[in-house]
């Protein structure tokens, strides 16, 4: 039975890392988020208010391709992100901070409205929930040269958020795995530990 597993979580909180490894364990087909691609990305970072509305369309637009994708598959596909971080998070986070207008955010909510209404959520959310110090570090590893831009205060209030919507999530399966307290790349035991629960999980959906 093919279904749709999602991992959500800030900036630097371990989504691909763990993406990798579930789909690897599992033999899973992945879907990542693929920055090297996204045309907008490196001058979003430079000057936010000029490129957010230009890059929150994008990711809308190729992450409503991408579900119809994995709706069509016949294999199982864990996902790098989802839809619902961008029109929850990302999008109401921009406009907050006065980084997105007020008629580009409702123009942005139109849009997602139209889109929400032919998505299913996942299958199953994985959310990984990561401290700023934890974030900070993760990014400062990955060695991102666009990503050098972002402001702590941007992750703070993505975190706030994060917590915010997961919080009150009521679409489906939920599994929530703190990132401060484990190094699933790293130590066998938190990565086993991380695969017994989606075990579980993913048996009581049959």
């Amino acid at each position: 039975m093919a279904r749709h597993i999602a991992i959500a979580g800030n900036i630097g909180a371990g989504k691909t890392t763990l993406t990798n490894l579930l789909a690897k364990h599992y033999h899973w087909d992945v879907q990542l988020e693929d920055m090297d691609e996204n045309p907008y990305i490196s001058d979003f970072y430079e000057d936010m208010q000029r490129w957010s509305f230009n890059l929150q369309v994008y990711f809308l637009n190729t992450r409503w391709q991408r579900i119809q994708e994995i709706r069509k598959a016949e294999k199982t596909v864990i996902q790098d992100r989802t839809i619902y971080e961008d029109a929850y998070i990302f999008a109401p986070n921009l406009h907050a901070m006065g980084l997105m207008s007020t008629r580009d955010f409702e123009n942005y909510n139109k849009l997602f409205d139209n889109i929400k209404q032919q998505i299913e959520p996942p299958d199953l959310l994985i959310f990984l929930r990561a401290g700023i110090p934890k974030l900070v570090d993760q990014i400062q590893m990955r060695g991102r040269d666009y990503e050098d831009a972002i402001r702590l205060d941007y992750l703070k209030r993505l975190n706030e958020r994060y917590e915010a919507w997961i919080a009150d999530y009521k679409m489906g399966p939920l599994l929530i795995f703190n990132t401060d307290e484990m190094n699933f790349q790293e130590n066998p035991d938190d990565l086993s530990y991380i695969i017994n629960q989606v075990e579980s999980t993913l048996n009581g959906l049959f």
